[in-house]
Order: structure tokens, then C-alpha cells, then sequence
């Protein structure tokens, strides 16, 4: 595997934290001066949870300066964050089942409106995964009891509508806008489901991924849609599998690490791809050039601790290698040379790629 971490190419600093950190996202600032990196933190000792924003100092990238705190009432299962045209937007959803959503200044990113929604009609359980249109105020919700609903966030109340519910015959993990009617959601059995809500009635296209490992059953952690190529469907999860679903081609997998059927190929990671993510860092100087065919670069990170870029048909590129769990990343839309990332061993890493 080839490496990219010489020093005259990528500056690295750890940071450690006091509590365990289960998901961490840049925060899109009003000045392009700023950078603001958002936190869902978990201390084991008391069971406090809660969602943190820090400034990050450019003279001193190691030193973090606490801007803004939430408490939790549960542990946090997923977080994401929405650029809305007035103010950023957090979303995060508890192990118990509720969902919360906070407008955020944009000038010190304090909090300045809470909304939740802690009906225990809306899910039966733990929400598995969220995803906030990236620059509007829908949210979507997934989870292990086969329901899927919509949120829409409004100034001062939520509304919601269940889009489906599979009464538990399918299970979701995660879920990933495409266009503002549009998603995809991901599950066990490396199963992808794509929604349409102009289309009601269920998924308007599945993809049933029983193809690695005989019987045995992998899950879905992650997806990603790049917004320039809605049609590919980017899924990582169980067994080091990274793979691509087109939806002009729907039947076979482009996979990009993992087992192949009928092939010796050596995954990436053996263990879990807990996050992955178009790397716009990558792609920004040939994307112009790449055959629509051909799968855009892609950043991983895994439960052995890799943190990697893929590319199809080439050697993958290591950025890190720690030895523990990278839970999760996140690339700076805003300046995608820098990435931030969870380790297992209650830190977190900032990278700059020069």
C-alpha cells in the first residue's frame, strides 16, 4: 500500500480528549478565517453525552478553544451538519431514540435554537442513522426497525411523516441525500435501497448484496453520493468492503476493496469500514478528465485503524495507520486538505494535505 504521510506532504496533530468521541464534522463558518469542528462526546464514568463546538487556532492547530456545549440525553448515534441559507444547522440523533436538531451563530457557533423529537411512535428504537440535506432543512432517519421518516425542520416546530416501514423485514443503518427528493439507504446484507418521494410507496430501487462471503451477512455502515454523479452510490461496511453501486448498471457491484466473487484480490481492511466519503481533496485537479464510468476517489477509515484514499484500478494510498479504531471523518468541504477524524482511544486527529 502506498503511503502519503512524508512530512513535506501532510502535517498531522493529535489532540487528545477526555471522553470518548463517537462522531466528529467540520462546521462551515461565516468567515473563511475560521474553523469550527463539532464533537459528540461520551463519558463512560458518569454516562453524560454531549455535542461540542471548537475553534480551531490557525497559529496553534493543537490548541482547541471550547466555544459551545449541549447536553445529550442519550448517546449520540449519528451526527450531521447543513449549511441552511441563514445559519448552519446540527442534527444528532440518541441510542433512546429521540432526535434533536440545532441552529447554530454563525459568528461564535453557539447554539441559539433547540428542537426535538422524542416520540416513541417515531422510532421503536436506537436511530441508526440521519443524514440533513446538505443545504436545507429536510432530515432523514433510519433505523434496525425498517422505518424510514422524513423531518422537516421549520423556525420554531418539527413535522414528520413516516415514508415507510418494513414492520422489521428490512433493517436500515444509514442513509445519504442525493438531491432534494432523493436519497439512498443502506442495511444488512450489503443491501442499498434508493427512494424517490416523487415515487410513493417504498424504495424505487434495491440492490441485495449477498456477494462477498457466502452466507455469511455483511452490513452497510456508510454511503456517500457524490452531488455531480447522483446516479453512484458509494457503501462501505462489514469485512473491509468498499464498493459502488450504479444505478445505470444495477445488478453488479463495482467493488473497490474487499472480496471479489471468483477473484484472490487482498482487501484494504479485514474489519469494519465504519465511514466512507468522496475525497474532493483528491479529485479537484481531474475530475474534469475521468470517464462518467469511472468511480471518484474515495476516503475510508476502519476499525484496524486505517485511514485511506481509494481509487478504482490503482494501489490504495495510506493516510493513516493508527492502532486503534478510526470511528469516523470528516473532509473540509470549505478546504478539503484538511480532514478530521475519532479515534477509539479518546482523541482526535487534524491532518492537513499540502
Amino acid at each position: 500500500m502506498a503511503v502519503i504521510g512524508a512530512e513535506d506532504n501532510l502535517q498531522i496533530h493529535r489532540i487528545p480528549q477526555s471522553k470518548y468521541v463517537d462522531s466528529v464534522r467540520w462546521l462551515s463558518p461565516l468567515s473563511a478565517f475560521d474553523k469550527f469542528a463539532v464533537l459528540a462526546l461520551h463519558d463512560s464514568d458518569s454516562d453524560a453525552s454531549s455535542i461540542e463546538i471548537h475553534a480551531l487556532n490557525r497559529s496553534n492547530p493543537t490548541n482547541l478553544q471550547l466555544q459551545s456545549s449541549w447536553v445529550s440525553p442519550s448517546r449520540v448515534s449519528s451526527l450531521s451538519v447543513s449549511q441552511t441559507p441563514q445559519k448552519p444547522l446540527l442534527a444528532a440523533s440518541t441510542y433512546e431514540g429521540s432526535l434533536h436538531f440545532l441552529f447554530v451563530d454563525p459568528v461564535d457557533a453557539s447554539p441559539e435554537t433547540e428542537l426535538s423529537l422524542a416520540e416513541k411512535s417515531f422510532h421503536r428504537g436506537p436511530i441508526s442513522g440521519i443524514d440533513l440535506q446538505g443545504n436545507g432543512f429536510e432530515c432523514v432517519s433510519v433505523d434496525e426497525d425498517g422505518r424510514v421518516n422524513l423531518i422537516t425542520v421549520g423556525d420554531s416546530r418539527l413535522n414528520y411523516r413516516r415514508l415507510f416501514d418494513s414492520q422489521g423485514l428490512v433493517s436500515y443503518t444509514t442513509a445519504k441525500w442525493a438531491s432534494p427528493t432523493e436519497f439512498a439507504t443502506g442495511g444488512l446484507g450489503f443491501s442499498l435501497q434508493w427512494w424517490d418521494q416523487r415515487k410513493p410507496g417504498g424504495a424505487t430501487s434495491q440492490f441485495k448484496g449477498n456477494w462477498t462471503r457466502g452466507n455469511t451477512s455483511g452490513i452497510v455502515h456508510s454511503i456517500d453520493i457524490h452531488p455531480s454523479r447522483k446516479h453512484v452510490c458509494l457503501a462501505g461496511g462489514s469485512s473491509g468492503t468498499v464498493f459502488a453501486w450504479d444505478l445505470r448498471w444495477q445488478q453488479q457491484p463495482i467493488v473497490l476493496s474487499g472480496l471479489i466473487p471468483g477473484e484472490t484480490a487482498t482487501p484494504l481492511s479485514e474489519s469494519e469500514v465504519w465511514e466512507v466519503q468522496y475525497d474532493s481533496y483528491m479529485q479537484s485537479s481531474e475530475i474534469s478528465n475521468l470517464s462518467s464510468a469511472k468511480i471518484l476517489p474515495v476516503m475510508m477509515c476502519s476499525e484496524d485503524g486505517f485511514l485511506a484514499v481509494i481509487e478504482q484500478g490503482e494501489e490504495p494510498l495510506q493516510v493513516l495507520a493508527e492502532p486503534c479504531a478510526i470511528n469516523s471523518f470528516d473532509i473540509n468541504q470549505q478546504n478539503p486538505s484538511d480532514v478530521i477524524c475519532s479515534l477509539e482511544w479518546e482523541s482526535i486527529v487534524i491532518l492537513t494535505r499540502m
